[in-house]
C-alpha cells in the first residue's frame, strides 16, 4: 500500500542570523569554564606560589641607639620585607597586636641579660603570626641573643589551624553569590529589588546559623557567638547577593563571571584568612580593605579573638556593599530595561526548568530547588571542609631511626614508640642511603639518624617537597627527642621546595585545576546543550576539551607564571586524561540526574579530594578517614603526580596513572551503559526522543548537529 506524502511543513533552513547566534551559543559553552577555571587558578598560583613579605608592619620594644640600629636594620634589609617601628614598652606593642597594626613584636633584652622576646599574636593569623617570627628571629641570632616566643593572642586548642573565620567567611559569600543563577533561571520574577531584599534577609538568617551550627556545636572550632555570626553573616551574605543582583541585571547568565572574579578569585587573595595579606602583592594589599570576603572574615575574627576590636570598619565596608547595590539595582529597575537573556515572566505560574538544562518544573519545586542547591553546596563546602582541617593532630607519621649499629637503633626506637605514641609509626633502616630513598619514594616523612661518636650531631632526614606541613612537624619533634638526648639535631632537606614553589601549594593547584575543568565542562554541556544526550556526540568534545585544557594550564603555571616546571608532554599527557576521566565519570550522573549531580560530584572529586591528597596539610594530620580515600580519588592521584614529575622523578607516577585510567574506564563503561537505559526509556515512552528545555536550544547546533529524532540515534 503507498504511503501518502507527508502533510507536515518541512523544517525551515536556519537563516544566518540563527547560525550566528548559534555559533555563539556553541563557543560560549567553551569559554564560561574555560574562563572559571583560567581566573581562578591563575591568580592564586600567581599570588600564592611564592609569597613574600611585603613591607610586613613589626615594631621593636625599646630605647636608644641599640634599639633604634635594629629597626633601621630591619627597614634597610633587601627587598623591604619589613616596615619596622620603635615602641617604647611591651604593653604599646601588645595593643597594636591586638589591634592587628603589626604583625609581631621584638622586645631587646633587658641591661644584664641577653634573652629577647618575640610577641606575636596567632589569632590574627597562623601564618601572619610564623611569618613575623622568621623575620625577627635573625636579629636576635645575629646580636647572639637566646630568644624566646609569646603569643599573646593565641587561637583556641579547637581551633588550632585559626580556619573557622576562613570557612565561616567563605560559606557566607557562597550564601550570597550562589543562588543567584538559579534564581535567574527558575524564577526571575523573584529579582524584582521589593521581592528581593525580604528574602533575602531570611536567606541570610538561615545561612548564617547553620554555618554557626556546624563551625560551633558540629565541628566544634566556635565556642558560642551566635548572634555574631548571625549579624556578619546577614551583613556578608546581604552585601554578596545584592551585588550579585545588580550584576545579573546587567549581565543576565554572564554575571557568574563577574561575580565569581570579585567574590572568589580576588577575594582569597586579599582575605588576610589563609595566607597574610602582606605577602600578597599591593592590588591585594587595596582590596583587602574593599572587598566582601576580607570584610567578613577580618569582622568574624575581631569578634571571635579580640573583643570586637577594629570590627567597625569591616562592618561598614559590608554596609556600603549593600547601599551601593540597592541604589544602583533601583537605577537600573527604573530604566526599565529586562534582565539579558532571562525568561520574560511576570509572575511564579508559568513553568519553568529548575535547573539549567532540566525540564520545566511547578512552582513549588522550583522553589525547593533555588534554596536546596546552594544549601547542599555551602554545607558541604563549609561542613567538609572544617572537619577534616580544623584540629590538625599528627598521627602515624612514618619515621625511620638509622645507627651505625643496629641494636642502637632498635633501643631509640623502642624508646620513640613509647614516648610518641600514636603520633609517629617509628621503624629501622639499615642504612642512611635506605633512608633517603625511602623518603624520595614518599614512603618515610623523615629519618632520624643517631650521632656515630659520643657527643657528636643527630642529622634529620626530610623533605620539603614531599609536604611543607609534616616537614615543619617532624624538625619540630625531633627538636624536641634531640632536646631530651641532650645532642645537638642538624636537618637535612633531601627534596627542598624550589623558589617558585615555597609553599609548596604548586602540586595541589595544578591538581584541583585539572579536577575542576573536568566537571565543569560537564555542567555547562548539561545546563547550555541538554540536547547532547549520547556517548558519540559528546565524547569527541571532551576529549579536545581535556586535551586542549591539560596544554593551556600547563603553559600558564610553567611557561607563563613560571611556578610550576614540569616535564611538557608528562604534565600535559596526565592532565588530559585525568579531566577527561572526570569529565567522563561526571557525565554519568549529569545524564541521568541533570545538573544537581554536580553537587555530589563535586563533593566527592575535590571537597574529600582536598584533604585525602596531602597538597596543603599533611595527610598525616587530618582524620584517618582520608588516608582511605588518598589511593581511590583522582584528586590525590593528580597532586601527587604534578608533585612527582616536579621534585621526584617520577616516582609514584604509575600508581596515580592507573587509578585516573580506572576511573576514565568505570566512567566510559557506565556512559555506555546510561545509553543504553535511555534509548530503553523513549522506546518504553513510544519513540518521542528527548527536547531541550524552553530557552536551551542551540547550543552546539550547527558544530555537532540538530538533535536527532530519537528513532535515529
Amino acid at each position: 500500500m503507498p504511503v501518502p506524502p507527508s502533510t507536515d511543513p518541512a523544517p525551515a533552513e536556519p537563516t544566518a542570523a540563527d547560525r550566528k547566534e548559534r555559533i555563539i551559543r556553541s563557543v560560549a559553552l567553551f569559554v564560561m569554564p574555560f574562563l572559571m577555571v583560567t581566573m581562578m587558578f591563575a591568580t592564586y598560583v600567581g599570588t600564592m606560589h611564592s609569597p613574600h613579605p611585603r613591607q610586613m608592619p613589626v615594631a621593636v620594644i625599646g630605647s636608644g641607639a641599640e634599639a633604634q640600629g635594629v629597626v633601621d636594620a630591619l627597614n634597610a634589609a633587601a627587598g623591604e620585607p619589613v616596615e619596622a617601628r620603635l615602641v617604647a614598652s611591651r604593653d604599646a606593642a601588645v595593643e597594636l597586636l591586638r589591634d592587628r597594626e603589626i604583625s609581631g613584636a621584638l622586645q631587646l633584652p633587658v641591661a644584664g641579660s641577653d634573652q629577647a622576646t618575640i610577641i606575636t599574636a596567632s589569632a590574627a593569623g597562623a601564618s601572619r603570626a610564623g611569618t613575623a617570627q622568621q623575620l625577627l628571629a635573625p636579629i636576635a641570632v645575629q646580636q647572639q641573643w637566646a630568644s624566646t616566643t609569646e603569643d599573646v593572642a593565641p587561637l583556641p586548642d579547637d581551633d588550632r589551624a585559626g580556619i573557622s573565620v576562613l570557612f565561616a567567611a567563605m560559606g557566607m559569600m557562597l550564601a550570597g553569590y550562589v543562588p543567584l543563577s538559579m534564581l535567574l533561571m527558575a524564577t526571575p520574577h523573584l529579582l524584582r529589588l521589593r521581592r528581593f531584599v525580604p528574602l533575602a534577609a531570611g536567606w541570610s538568617a538561615l545561612t548564617s546559623t547553620i554555618i554557626w551550627l556546624i563551625l560551633g556545636p558540629g565541628v566544634g572550632a566556635v565556642d558560642g557567638h551566635y548572634l555574631t555570626f548571625l549579624g556578619v553573616g546577614m551583613l556578608t551574605t546581604g552585601a554578596v547577593g545584592l551585588a550579585q543582583l545588580l550584576f545579573t541585571k546587567v549581565m543576565g547568565p554572564l554575571a557568574v563571571l563577574l561575580g565569581m572574579l570579585f567574590f572568589v578569585v580576588l577575594g582569597m587573595p586579599a582575605s588576610n584568612l589563609a595566607l597574610p595579606v602582606d605577602t600578597m602583592p599591593g592590588f591585594f594589599q587595596f582590596l583587602h580593605g574593599v572587598l566582601p570576603l576580607p570584610a567578613a572574615g577580618e569582622a568574624l575574627r575581631s569578634a571571635l579573638y579580640f573583643d570586637g576590636r577594629g570590627i567597625g570598619v569591616h562592618l561598614l565596608t559590608l554596609a556600603a556593599w549593600i547601599v551601593a547595590a540597592v541604589l544602583l539595582c533601583l537605577i537600573k529597575e527604573r530604566g526599565g530595561a529586562p534582565i539579558p537573556q532571562a525568561p520574560q515572566v511576570d509572575g511564579p505560574d508559568t513553568p519553568l526548568p529548575a535547573l539549567a538544562g532540566g525540564p520545566p518544573r511547578s512552582k513549588r519545586f522550583r522553589y525547593v530547588t533555588v534554596a536546596a542547591f546552594p544549601l547542599s553546596i555551602l554545607v558541604a563546602v563549609v561542613g567538609l571542609m572544617s572537619f577534616s582541617m580544623h584540629k590538625p593532630e599528627p598521627h602515624d607519621i612514618p619515621v625511620a631511626v638509622v645507627a651505625a649499629v643496629p641494636e642502637q637503633a632498635e633501643q631509640v626506637a623502642a624508646g620513640l614508640r613509647a614516648g610518641l605514641g600514636g603520633v609517629a609509626d617509628i621503624s629501622v633502616a639499615t642504612s642512611v642511603d635506605e633512608a633517603r630513598e625511602r623518603i624520595l619514594a614518599q614512603d618515610l616523612v623523615a629519618a632520624y639518624v643517631l650521632p656515630a661518636t659520643p657527643g657528636g650531631e643527630a642529622t634529620l632526614y626530610s623533605s620539603s617537597a614531599a609536604g611543607s606541613s609534616q616537614h615543619m612537624m617532624v624538625q619540630t619533634m625531633f627538636r624536641q627527642v634531640a632536646a631530651g638526648q641532650q645532642t645537638p639535631l642538624a636537618v637535612t632537606d633531601v627534596a627542598p621546595l624550589s623558589g617558585t614553589d615555597t609553599m609548596g601549594s604548586n602540586s595541589l593547584y595544578v591538581g584541583m585545576s585539572w579536577i575542576m575543568s573536568g566537571f565543569l565542562m560537564l555542567a555547562v554541556l548539561r545546563g547550555g546543550a541538554p540536547h547532547l544526550r549520547r556517548l558519540r556526540q559528546f565524547l569527541p568534545i571532551l576529549g579536545g576539551w581535556a586535551i586542549g585544557m591539560a596544554t593551556w594550564l600547563w603553559l600558564l603555571f610553567d611557561v607563563i607564571i613560571g611556578a610550576v616546571d614540569g616535564s611538557a608532554l608528562e604534565m600535559i599527557g596526565f592532565g588530559a586524561l585525568t579531566i577527561f576521566a572526570v569529565s567522563s565519570v561526571t557525565g554519568v550522573f549529569t545524564r541521568t540526574f541533570g545538573l544537581a549531580a554536580i553537587v555530589p560530584m563535586m563533593v566527592v572529586l575535590m571537597m574529600a579530594g582536598v584533604p585525602a591528597s596531602g597538597g596543603g596539610l599533611s595527610i598525616y594530620m587530618v582524620p584517618e578517614f582520608f588516608r582511605t580515600l588518598q589511593g581511590v580519588l583522582p584528586l590525590p592521584a593528580a597532586v601527587d603526580t604534578a608533585r612527582s614529575l616536579t621534585y621526584f622523578d617520577g616516582v609514584g607516577v604509575g600508581r596515580n596513572l592507573a587509578v585516573v585510567a580506572i576511573w576514565a574506564a568505570v566512567g566510559l563503561l557506565l556512559n555506555l551503559g546510561v545509553d543504553w537505559w535511555l534509548r530503553r526509556r523513549e522506546r518504553t515512552a513510544g519513540g518521542t526522543g528527548p527536547h531541550p528545555a524552553p530557552d536551551t536550544s542551540g547550543g552546539l547546533d550547527g558544530i555537532v548537529g540538530e538533535p536527532a529524532p530519537a528513532g535515529a540515534r
